[in-house]
């Protein structure tokens, strides 16, 4: 008998353990709304690979410090989705990185002074004027590329690099979809 809880035992503990290892390194999502389609859809699930290294045209999760007022909610058909007053992790496309000089214009986007080539994005104009001459230090600027229907940096603001979650390190479901995201 105490051998076989002792078995039981070591089972639990190395189960908890390699939870905890795996944890470090990653960390499961599921999409929550439209504003990264056609990407990403609405319950897709996704593992993000835990860390901070981060660069233009990566996928990232990051946690908002926006809490959404009833307007902000149904403006963003979220209504249904989280309550007022709480905090949303957002799924965005990073799009210009620390030291980067970005332009939004007549609705095209360019980093460093180059358009650039956005096949991924939903519709073929960026709402909104934006003109950063250089991105600080510890912050990106991210965008969802439904971009009429993405709360993202050109509402929110910059996003500081240690709120990042991680960056999308492969699609699990729908199993149709499974392995890298372009």
């Amino acid at each position: 008998m105490a051998k076989e809880i002792f078995e039981w035992l070591k089972t639990i503990v190395a189960s908890i353990v390699m939870v905890l290892i795996i944890t470090t390194f990653v960390t499961p999502l599921v999409v929550d709304g439209a504003s990264m389609n056609p990407t990403l859809e609405d319950h897709d699930y996704l593992i993000l690979e835990n860390t901070h290294k981060i660069q233009r045209g990566d996928i990232i999760s990051f946690k908002s410090n926006i809490k959404f007022s009833q307007e902000e909610l149904e403006s963003f058909n979220l209504i249904k989705r989280i309550k007022l007053g709480k905090v949303k992790n957002l799924v965005k496309r990073v799009i210009a990185v620390e030291g980067d000089q970005l332009l939004i214009k007549d609705g095209i986007v360019y980093v460093n002074e180059e358009e650039i080539k956005e096949d991924y994005i939903n519709g073929d104009y960026t709402f909104g004027d934006i003109d950063i001459k250089k991105i600080p230090k510890n912050k990106i600027f991210v965008m969802g590329d439904n971009r009429e229907n993405s709360l993202d940096s050109r509402k929110i603001g910059l996003v500081d690099v240690e709120t990042v979650k991680g960056k999308l390190l492969i699609r699990v479901l729908p199993v149709s979809e499974f392995g890298n995201v372009k």
